[in-house]
């Protein structure tokens, strides 16, 4: 684990990833990274570690929280809404979840199953219709309360969901579906999360092919009700991580194909880059297979 800054990268004592830090008791984000000390031997430019390719056998950005769980949330921008509406044979539950006060929370990812900066998201073999859903992600302590923010893409096959909502994990959950990063920054240093820019870039064989852009102003359920949600007789561990929905979605007669590279960015966290990979040929996390 490393905190950026304009002068440098420089790494946390004893730490790995933010869930890491959060589980150590040390206080909130900014006091624990300070309880925990930080090195003031950089490991080089911020900017110059996000474009490293994986693989490299130099320093590269990873996932900056592996959490135990992540979570996410949909049917929370009024796009998102009308595009589950058209891709479904049931339309009318999600113009209900759209409107309702209890919002759609879903499980995705285990910390093991999760995508870094750089790393490859999976696409699936039996789907036709595949797009990657770029979100502000919430980073939650061991009280549901959200500490910091990063970004996430929730990898998503429209055409299984849109056959049956019962096929929502199938759909939302398989090798390489859940990118994260590139870095967490704090609650503090964002002075209003509802004003936060978020934008989308999709680049085949060296051409842009989507951009898109949304706001998180835009949301029609609020970030800390939908951490409410979660934590609601649920056991929430440090550094649990909340996908808070898409508001940028790709026409309907697009899909990605191998090889695509999803840009998502949103100032100040980054630019989370990942390349689309079959699904079935990405290695599982080493430790299931030592």
């Amino acid at each position: 684990m490393c905190v950026a800054d304009d002068d440098g990268v420089f790494p946390v004592a004893r730490f790995g990833d933010v869930a890491e830090l959060l589980t150590s008791h040390l206080g909130p984000l900014e006091a624990a990274v300070a309880a925990a000390g930080v090195s003031s031997d950089s490991l080089g430019r911020y900017d110059d570690l996000t474009k490293i390719e994986p693989g490299s056998d130099v320093l590269r950005l990873v996932a900056p929280v592996v959490p135990a769980e992540v979570w996410a949330a949909g049917v929370t921008y009024e796009r998102s809404r009308d595009a589950r509406v058209h891709e479904s044979s049931e339309k009318d539950i999600y113009e209900r979840v759209y409107e309702a006060e209890r919002p759609e929370l879903f499980f995705k990812s285990t910390g093991a199953r999760i995508m870094g900066p750089g790393a490859p998201v999976g696409l699936r073999a039996d789907s036709e219709w595949q797009i990657p859903e770029p979100e502000i992600a919430l980073v939650l302590d061991g009280a549901g309360e959200v500490v910091g923010y990063t970004l996430g893409n929730d990898m998503s096959s429209r055409d299984i969901e849109g056959q049956n909502p019962l096929y929502l994990g199938q759909a939302k959950i398989f090798a390489g579906s859940c990118a994260i990063g590139p870095s967490v920054v704090s609650t503090k240093a964002v002075e209003d999360p509802y004003s936060l820019e978020i934008e989308m870039h999709i680049v085949r064989a060296g051409q842009t092919i989507f951009t898109g852009s949304t706001s998180t102003a835009r949301l029609r359920k609020r970030f800390d009700v939908l951490a409410a949600y979660l934590q609601r007789d649920n056991w929430i561990a440090p550094g649990t991580v909340l996908l808070t929905g898409t508001g940028i979605v790709p026409p309907d007669d697009f899909t990605l194909q191998p090889g695509d590279v999803v840009e998502i960015s949103s100032d100040p966290i980054g630019v989370l880059r990942n390349r689309c990979e079959p699904a079935e040929g990405l290695a599982p996390p080493p430790a299931w297979t030592s």
